[in-house]
């Protein structure tokens, strides 16, 4: 069955006739047009009496469903930072690392030999040099510092050219690393190379989630992390004996931040999650923040995370 155009009128009727109290018409329809009615939408399912029934609690408002709108929105522009600081960390480490190894001209650093040999490895080997190169040389015109490197001096290092590549890309390129290199960049966030390979598709997907403003809040990712001090200093609850949070949830993204971010940076984030938290609950009477939280994989104590080492 196809979906029709429903004009802002029939919007807010929708919702209306499925028990919405909508405070004011004129502003509702003024935030769904701005806003768009589908994403709008995809936050319903939390103030929803059961996703069979289909209809809203009873004193669900337009103003709480906005509000849980608006602090996904927060929520994301708080990761989007932290996580853009990990993308930068990560790639001058590489870079870094890489060139002092290899060399510092396209030919040296992105030559099939300095990556790891194993014959299952080479056909993804092969094909992410040639889609780093294919990135590189899109790229290359369009950024004043690539630009100027092969302008003035006929190759782009490493250190440059990290500038012009994805998240995506640089996160595999660590996958295909030889495990020596991949522990030597791993070191300086102080954790292993084992992690550090679950890890970086996680926070690439979040990455890009953030960028494009989809649902953040009840995300979930298909790798689980291993569980972590974090895990069992929170004493989280466990079900058939897996922990209940912090798995694959936008919890687990925390425990990944927690453990490459800087002290200060991830207090700082932590602080501000504290606020939008806050902020919501106030602004909830039909559902519980708990509730909220659940969805999110957030244990009550969430809070304690900053005190861990």
């Amino acid at each position: 069955m196809n979906k029709i155009f429903k004009t802002l009128d029939e919007q807010v009727a929708i919702m209306k006739d499925k028990g919405l109290i909508i405070e004011d018409e004129i502003l509702a329809k003024e935030i769904l047009l701005r806003e768009n009615y589908f994403f709008m939408n995809g936050y319903r399912t939390l103030f929803m009496k059961s996703l069979s029934e289909k209809t809203f609690v009873t004193g669900a408002s337009f103003n709480e469903l906005y509000g849980m709108f608006n602090f996904d929105r927060q929520m994301r522009n708080i990761l989007f930072k932290n996580l853009l600081i990990i993308e930068n960390n990560l790639k001058s480490i590489l870079s870094y690392h890489l060139s002092k190894a290899y060399g510092i001209r396209e030919n040296d650093y992105l030559n099939p030999e300095n990556f790891n040999r194993d014959v299952e490895r080479k056909r993804q080997v092969n094909d992410l040099l040639g889609k780093m190169k294919r990135q590189i040389r899109a790229n290359a015109s369009n950024h004043t510092a690539t630009s100027h490197y092969q302008n003035k001096y006929g190759y782009i290092p490493l250190w440059i050219a990290v500038k012009v590549l994805s998240f995506g890309i640089v996160s595999e390129l660590f996958i295909i690393l030889k495990p020596r290199d991949q522990q030597a960049i791993a070191d300086f966030f102080k954790v292993n190379a084992e992690d550090l390979i679950t890890y970086l598709p996680i926070l690439s997907n979040y990455r890009n989630l953030c960028a494009h403003e989809e649902i953040l809040f009840d995300h979930r990712v298909q790798r689980m992390i291993e569980n972590t001090r974090f895990h069992e200093k929170l004493d989280i609850p466990k079900l058939n004996g897996e922990y209940i949070y912090g798995k694959n949830d936008l919890f687990a993204l925390i425990v990944i931040l927690k453990q490459l971010l800087r002290t200060d940076d991830f207090r700082e984030m932590i602080k501000e999650m504290e606020y939008e938290l806050n902020l919501l609950d106030s602004k909830l009477s039909s559902i519980s923040i708990g509730k909220v939280m659940d969805r999110m994989g957030f244990p009550i104590n969430y809070l304690e995370m900053e005190g861990i080492d």
